[in-house]
């Protein structure tokens, strides 16, 4: 963060001073935990389920924060904030924070006009900022833009999905005068959200990944999705570009809706920086061609998956408009790491058991591209996908998990194993398609999978854990890998 002082900041997000002199300096970035907190920092006094943070501000001042940005008077220099406008502001706040009183609102807005103020005068130099959205994917192509930036100058990304009105200013705010990229992933549950975190940190890059079922409850319609996906590149600047993935045709459909100018990614003959003489190994972990106007290259991607390919292409296709040749793109894409936790994260246990953790999130797209990767990691091994409910898909809901259930019979996956009755369409699909008979089971909880797991599993067996975050998955996932799971016996 650039350093300004209590009174510029109360300036900037129209607060005023409280118990501060307004010379105090903010040198350091802002923190909501303040036990996080640098020397010379900002305490964001947000409201919670459990705690309030304007409990905690005159401990944060003690610990080196430069002041507070509250809602309500503490005994420590701050700003107070006022509360915004009620509406739909207040209404995400507390979905965000768990406040009712506005404060969490009012902290947000003023979080984010000082996020816009910093990048705004970054901008003014030699920052770019870079903004990723789509259904699916964000993170991962978040995280390997990053990583194909970093030689290149000081990067900032955001740690895992920090990707809302919190996340969003927060990952701006760490931003100063030696950074060159900012690179900020952009998500949405109803129209104008991604127009109001562009607000917040305007990009000059744009990546549009995917148009699919996630929130399709909110938005109605997956066109609808189209429409608010769609916001990230109207607000980009004629001088800006916008990347998007042409075998996705509704993304493809939004280079109408931009100003700035377009590159398109993917296996689409047309794009611009495509993937030809595409193969995947024995750990589902693509390799291709490389195909950009300035050459091209051979790519061996580390990660798992076939869909990892397309987000790749987006990440390429940012590097080469900053400055990075296509061998050096190839490359650092063959080098690349995966960096947010519970992602196509693969591991073994003690006991020989391949487990392919994505339980972070699910919607009907990356649970496809979850069972198509374990059924390439599996040739020869027995597979499990352990699957539960896919959040947020409206009457699409009951459809969409009997597909996915139907869609595991016809990859060939040896087990299925339902969890929640919330998802009990999936196991209704697979008995329904085929022969099936025991190979799909419902089961009503996490506890109960991994019982059924502890009994049935086997040395070589490879195991897909994927859900939407409310049903916990990631204990299953870790169960496994902690060992003991595995009855006597080789793979059948």
């Amino acid at each position: 963060m650039i350093a300004l002082t209590l009174a510029e900041i109360a300036e900037i997000v129209g607060g005023r001073l409280h118990h501060a002199k307004g010379t105090e300096t903010v040198r350091a970035g802002v923190e909501f935990d303040s036990r996080k907190l640098a020397d010379g920092g900002l305490f964001v006094a947000l409201p919670g389920e459990r705690v309030d943070g304007h409990s905690f501000a005159a401990q944060a001042v003690r610990a080196g924060a430069a002041g507070v940005l509250a809602a309500r008077a503490v005994d420590a220099p701050a700003v107070l904030v006022p509360p915004p406008a009620e509406g739909e502001a207040h209404a995400r706040s507390v979905a965000l924070t768990g406040d009712t009183d506005g404060s969490g609102a009012a902290v947000l807005a003023a979080l984010g006009k000082l996020a816009r103020h910093v990048v705004t005068e970054l901008s003014a130099g030699e920052l770019t900022v870079i903004g990723v959205t789509g259904s699916s994917g964000k993170t991962s192509t978040k995280d390997l833009i990053a990583q194909l930036l970093e030689p290149l100058g000081p990067t900032v990304a955001p740690p895992g999905s920090f990707n809302n009105e919190l996340g969003h200013p927060w990952t701006a705010l760490r931003a100063d005068a030696q950074t060159r990229h900012l690179v900020l992933e952009l998500s949405a549950r109803g129209p104008g959200h991604i127009a109001q975190l562009a607000a917040v940190a305007p990009p000059r890059i744009g990546v549009v990944l995917n148009v699919g079922s996630a929130h399709v409850g909110e938005f109605g319609s997956r066109e609808g999705i189209a429409r608010t996906k769609g916001e990230l590149v109207e607000a980009l600047p004629p001088e800006g570009l916008a990347v998007l993935n042409l075998d996705d045709p509704l993304v493809a459909a939004m280079a109408g809706r931009t100003r700035a100018r377009v590159v398109g990614v993917g296996e689409h003959p047309d794009a611009q920086v495509r993937a030809a003489e595409v193969t995947l190994d024995e750990q589902a972990r693509p390799a291709f061609r490389l195909v950009t106007p300035q050459g091209e290259a051979a790519v061996r991607l580390p990660l798992h998956g076939e869909h990892q390919i397309g987000n790749a292409l987006a990440a390429a296709a940012v590097a080469l408009e900053l400055g990075s040749g296509v061998h050096e793109v190839a490359a650092r894409l063959s080098a690349v790491q995966r960096r947010s936790q519970r992602r196509m994260e693969v591991g073994t246990s003690p006991d020989g058991i391949t487990v392919l953790n994505d339980s972070y999130n699910a919607n009907p797209e990356s649970v496809r591209a979850g069972l198509k990767a374990l059924a390439s990691m599996s040739s020869g091994r027995r597979s499990w996908a352990v699957l539960g409910v896919m959040g947020e898909l409206g009457a699409d809901s009951v459809h969409a998990h009997d597909e996915i259930g139907r869609l595991a019979v016809r990859l060939n996956i040896n087990r299925l194993v339902v969890v929640g009755e919330d998802a009990a369409a999936m196991h209704q699909g697979a008995s329904h398609e085929g022969s099936w008979g025991e190979e799909s089971v419902l089961v009503p909880d996490a506890d109960a999978a991994i019982a059924l797991l502890r009994d049935e599993l086997r040395a070589g067996d490879v195991v897909l854990v994927k859900a939407s975050k409310v049903a916990q998955l990631w204990r299953v996932a870790d169960a496994v890998l902690a060992g003991g799971t595995a009855v006597s016996g080789g793979a059948a």
